[in-house]
């Protein structure tokens, strides 16, 4: 039997006769066909019973971010610096003169000194700043002569200063030097992954056939090699899962460079779990037990204030996080006179009680909560060994940034993925049939393969507003 090529989306159109071809293929990898085969296919039921419900596990990035095409097998791209300038733990002289890298603080300077021994913090001006030294500055206490003479002082330990503004006598030249902005560049790279569905043509025959009627009149047979669609389903969580967990190899200290073809060479991409370890915020136990979720939590909002102070976030959490969330939430009002009054229509006596909270709200915070089936699932994050994380906070924003390939700025969300593609290769997904099974004819064996290849890396952009929530095994 002899039939054209499996494409790739296919539009259904059930054929009168039990013949194969492209309009009546089923993949079952299709998302759009999710609603149609649980309607119509219920006998698939007796065949194959499915204990695991939806086995897949993707669709975290689709729900938070989006798919660009790239060029290059690199991609770079620069973030602010904090716009007012801070230095901490810098080590200060009984006459004030302070050790700084990139001082970036000049004659003029009004500061704000804590630290050193002393008890709150002290306003002081700079005589001589980053216009002589780059790594030196000098500071004047405003109430004292040095500061060595105010109360609790002690050299030998270190001092933080922030610059609040300046002063300048009647007269006196202006600043002697400009503050260039802080810029941070960060960049990724992609990887290339690879996964191949192989079957004999004596196996090919065994096609599962689908009898269907519509409401629109269409009529006939459909047919499906499930295999197919289970392994192509399975690249598709690969290709989820693998931007969440990959990192950056170190060239020399690894062998992986050799095994991969190229010794010395970069490999690896960062994803989102090591961006935010190495670049956002880490939360350790916050879910321990429930009566301490919600002090835990203003932690994290006093960081979150220190950061971009976003206003609306997503928090992604496995079901021990997702429950203590839950149960600290209830008790906050739990001495509710007459009963429990949170949830769908304050849990009236005559309706459903709803024990779950899907959003709230705490100072100028917004959280909205969502169980995140990666960190569930016992053959990945779920296994017993693999849940040290408990879930992700993610920002709900975007940023503006200029498009090379598209020619002007675009607004993109702060997670999102990149894949290579050009005028005539594109490699988001791409799939292939090699063999003489099936439709193709470009070998003599008496199989089919049908191969899939992806080049994708993950863009984690403004990470230091991500927060991943840990237990005390995480690495």
């Amino acid at each position: 039997m002899a039939t054209t090529t499996i494409p790739a989306v296919p539009e259904l159109s059930p054929y009168v006769k039990k013949t194969a071809t492209t309009g009546n293929y089923v993949n079952f990898a299709d998302s759009s066909f999710d609603t149609w085969a649980q309607q119509y296919l219920p006998e698939l039921y007796e065949a194959e019973v499915e204990r695991y419900g939806d086995r897949s596990v993707s669709s975290f990035l689709r729900m938070v971010g989006a798919e660009l095409p790239m060029a290059s097998d690199q991609v770079i791209w620069s973030e602010q610096g904090r716009l007012h300038i801070a230095r901490t733990g810098l080590s200060c002289t009984d006459a004030g003169v302070v050790t700084c890298s990139n001082t970036a603080i000049r004659a003029g300077s009004t500061v704000l000194v804590t630290g050193g021994g002393l008890s709150g913090s002290h306003v002081c001006y700079v005589d001589e700043g980053s216009e002589t030294s780059t790594t030196q500055f000098k500071i004047y206490p405003y109430k004292v002569a040095a500061m060595s003479n105010l109360s609790g002082w002690n050299a030998s330990k270190t001092i933080d200063v922030f610059v609040f503004g300046s002063e300048f006598g009647k007269g006196a030249s202006g600043m002697a030097a400009g503050v260039n902005p802080e810029v941070d560049t960060f960049d990724n790279r992609p990887i290339i992954m690879k996964d191949v569905f192989k079957v004999s043509g004596s196996d090919a025959a065994q096609i599962g056939w689908i009898e269907v009627s519509g409401e629109a009149g269409q009529a006939g047979y459909l047919w499906y090699l499930k295999a197919e669609g289970d392994t192509r389903v399975r690249f598709e969580d690969y290709l989820e899962m693998a931007m969440i967990e990959s990192i950056k190899g170190v060239p020399g200290s690894s062998v992986v460079d050799t095994k991969l073809g190229n010794a010395a060479a970069t490999f690896g991409s960062q994803g989102l779990f090591d961006a935010i370890k190495s670049r956002g915020l880490e939360a350790d136990q916050v879910f321990s037990s429930s009566e301490d979720v919600i002090p835990n939590f203003d932690v994290i909002l006093k960081e979150l204030d220190k950061q971009g102070a976003i206003e609306e976030n997503m928090m992604f959490l496995n079901r021990t996080a997702s429950i203590a969330m839950d149960d600290a939430l209830a008790s906050l009002n739990s001495a509710y006179d007459g009963g429990t009054s949170w949830g769908v229509f304050e849990n009236s006596e005559q309706m459903a009680l709803n024990l779950g909270f899907v959003g709230f709200r705490r100072g100028s915070y917004d959280f909205y909560k969502s169980d995140w089936k990666y960190l569930n699932n016992k053959s990945t994050r779920g296994g017993t060994n693999f849940g040290d994380v408990q879930g992700v906070l993610i920002p709900a924003g975007t940023s503006s940034v200029y498009d090379q390939m598209l020619g002007k700025n675009i607004r993109r969300p702060f997670l999102h993925v990149r894949y290579r593609a050009s005028e005539t290769e594109d490699r988001r997904l791409k799939s292939w049939v090699v063999g003489s099974v099936g439709g193709a004819a470009n070998s003599d064996v008496d199989d089919m393969n049908v191969h899939y290849l992806s080049e994708r890396c993950l863009v984690t952009q403004a990470a230091n507003n991500f927060c991943i929530f840990t237990d005390a095994n995480y690495n």
